[in-house]
């Protein structure tokens, strides 16, 4: 095949799966609308069920309506009649995908259906078929043609019923009122649970770690200090332990263009940085990160109510918890 060709096949492909899309628009219509109640309306799970690629389809459905609000799994209709049956219970809906609608592994799962009263929804490209009569609702994703030359191989089918199931989806998480906090609770482990759940105080370093220095403490001990805790700074305090500032490598720079050799002789309070930005322990480590971007900066102080540091978060730590 000529490169040529190749493209002009690939691009024949997506306009051919694109029409098989826009050409479901017209079906989100009654039965669609019914659908979305039975799932919403349900006290128990969704449970989607499809054979060969549909069933394909069909875990990548139960995966989206799970990560968004709606319980759901997926059940392989061959094992469903060797014992996977007992994990569907009268309160379930079923979305059954099937294009020919006529699969003899889910035709055979219907009498179970109809015994339990069990609420079938089905994603048929027969609308006519045994699977769509015997569904409560129907849905029609049938396609003009597959994608492939051959017109037998699943592609705008499959991709008809991916789409369809995403509009299933999307459309209960709206009526739930599903919000980005409630995605990052069910995806702790995903960039977008990191920055929307892990606060300053998970991450902050506490106690011995901190660098403490008084603002009278000669500049050569706070720069050891500075390189034993390894943040990048002190923290200046008073008698009281309550924040009067920070000395950072910025400041010992400053500081040796203007002492030169004799800046080690001077005390901290002499170099300091007074009124250092500072965080709450609640705020997300996500604000953190935005804020030391924003001015530049390395570390923020987590104060307490009182004025006392109870803690430093660096933006190494914040990095290293992918927090981006």
């Amino acid at each position: 095949m000529l490169p040529d060709e190749a493209v002009e096949t690939a691009v024949e492909v997506l306009q051919t799966e694109a029409e098989s899309i826009l050409a479901l628009k017209p079906r989100i219509d009654a039965q669609f609308l019914a659908a979305i109640e039975l799932i919403y309306q349900s006290r128990g799970k969704t449970v989607v069920t499809g054979m060969g690629k549909s069933g394909l389809i069909g875990k990548k459905i139960a995966a989206t309506l799970a990560s968004t609000g709606t319980p759901a799994f997926f059940v392989h209709p061959g094992e469903a009649g060797h014992g996977d049956l007992g994990m569907i219970t009268r309160d379930d809906v079923i979305i059954s995908i099937s294009n020919s609608g006529e699969t003899d592994e889910i035709i055979q799962l219907i009498p179970f259906f109809k015994r339990f009263g069990v609420s079938l929804i089905s994603l048929v490209g027969n609308i006519n078929s045994t699977l769509a009569r015997a569904a409560m609702v129907a849905i029609d994703i049938s396609v003009e043609k597959e994608a492939c030359p051959l017109g037998i191989v699943p592609t705008s089918s499959t991709t008809a019923a991916a789409a369809m199931g995403d509009a299933i989806a999307v459309v209960l998480l709206k009526k739930r009122g599903f919000k980005q906090d409630d995605f990052a609770c069910l995806h702790p482990d995903g960039s977008l649970g990191r920055r929307l759940l892990i606060k300053v105080k998970d991450i902050m370093a506490t106690g011995d770690a901190l660098p403490y220095v008084s603002p009278t403490t000669k500049l050569m001990e706070a720069v050891i200090e500075i390189s034993s805790k390894r943040l990048g700074l002190a923290i200046v305090i008073d008698a009281q332990r309550r924040l009067l500032g920070i000395v950072t490598d910025g400041d010992l720079r400053r500081g040796l263009q203007t002492w030169g050799k004799d800046l080690y002789d001077r005390e901290v309070s002499q170099v300091m940085t007074v009124n250092p930005r500072t965080i709450s322990e609640d705020e997300l480590a996500a604000k953190a990160l935005s804020i030391m971007e924003k001015h530049s900066i390395t570390s923020l102080l987590v104060p307490d109510a009182d004025g006392t540091v109870k803690g430093i978060i660096h933006i190494h730590d914040i990095l290293k918890k992918g927090i981006v």
